[in-house]
């Protein structure tokens, strides 16, 4: 026997359900003659197609950050042009290539220079490379990213030869298979960060 019950305000979706989310775009090479940006050109047109999101993008190219952690006045200064874009995100897209089968140090120190700003938040994990597509920097990522008390998504979006996947202009040859696998990821990064930003509202997450 199905019951039926009246709906309530309770059941009226809130203000912060229905506001759009911010989606920050970590752009992780900061290789001479790198390809990440035509990948990232086309995965922005993705991102702005989305009426529940809004975005910003940190790329690591402009990112000039020492290794040593240490908070000089030019590290800090770099900081401030990215720390509040990963502090305010509600979840995170990060786009990296392969190098000898992990993601690049440029990357990691961009990771390593933050601890907070990523807890608690969903990342959805954007790869390119050769005949692996960049997959195996992107399970690395998600040993880095559990670390750091974030949650990648399952699915993601891999460019195999990714040279050869857009013609001279940036554009992509057979977007069919790419847009669709972009759909599906974005959609359960919108799911994670809607039900994650509810939790850390009503229950503040303390590792």
């Amino acid at each position: 026997m199905r019951l039926w019950r009246m709906k309530t305000t309770a059941d009226a979706p809130t203000a912060e359900q229905t506001d759009p989310l911010r989606v920050t775009l970590v752009v992780g090479s900061n290789r001479h003659g790198r390809f990440g940006p035509v990948v990232a050109d086309w995965l922005l047109d993705r991102l702005r197609d989305r009426d529940d999101l809004v975005t910003e993008v940190v790329d690591v190219a402009d990112a000039e950050l020492p290794t040593s952690l240490e908070p000089t006045p030019e590290a800090t200064a770099v900081l401030s042009g990215i720390t509040p874009k990963l502090a305010r995100a509600d979840a995170f897209v990060v786009l990296t290539p392969e190098y000898n089968h992990s993601f690049p140090a440029g990357l990691k120190n961009l990771l390593d220079w933050h601890y907070g700003e990523w807890r608690a938040k969903p990342v959805a994990l954007v790869s390119y490379g050769g005949l692996a597509g960049g997959l195996r920097a992107v399970e690395h990522l998600r040993q880095v990213f559990a670390e750091l008390h974030a949650v990648t998504v399952r699915d993601t979006v891999s460019f195999h030869n990714a040279g050869a996947s857009f013609d001279d202009r940036g554009t992509l040859r057979d977007p069919s298979a790419p847009n669709a696998a972009a759909k599906t990821m974005l959609d359960q990064l919108t799911w994670w960060a809607q039900a994650l930003k509810q939790a850390r509202t009503t229950h503040p997450y303390t590792p």
